[in-house]
């Protein structure tokens, strides 16, 4: 039998390249209470962390000849997935993020196949897809 024990500890952060830097940055901070622990001007990025993760924000260099994501035929990142303490928490954020100009909700909380958990996905400032999972 072979040892699989994982070398790695979990997620430091995602990095992500967005073309409004400052609406990505809002959103993480407004909408999922996201701190700002760091910023590179110069760069220009900056670092958000929910005391669990961190994301890293970078802005493109060229937003309008970027080519955006596409889930279907694009090889990267397909998704963002972050946890929520409860359903009720999920349910709220559904709500919230529903209201927002900045998002479309793709689906509203729903049942996760037969985990027993609930999730949904939207797309937030950045073309970023985010699913929230309520752990």
């Amino acid at each position: 039998m072979t040892d699989n024990t994982a070398r790695t500890l979990g997620a430091h952060h995602v990095g992500l390249t967005v073309p409004d830097l400052a609406a990505a940055r809002t959103f993480f901070i407004d909408a999922l209470g996201f701190d700002q622990v760091g910023e590179v001007p110069d760069y220009p990025a900056v670092f958000l962390s929910d005391g669990s993760i961190m994301i890293t924000l970078w802005q493109a260099e060229d937003p309008a000849s970027a080519v955006a994501f596409d889930r279907r035929k694009n090889i990267g990142l397909h998704h963002l997935a972050l946890r929520v303490a409860d359903e009720a928490e999920l349910g709220r954020l559904g709500t919230e993020l529903g209201a927002r100009d900045d998002t479309e909700v793709e689906f509203e909380p729903e049942g996760l196949g037969n985990s027993g958990l609930r999730h949904m996905m939207c797309r937030v400032p950045g073309n970023i897809r985010l699913e929230l999972i309520a752990a």
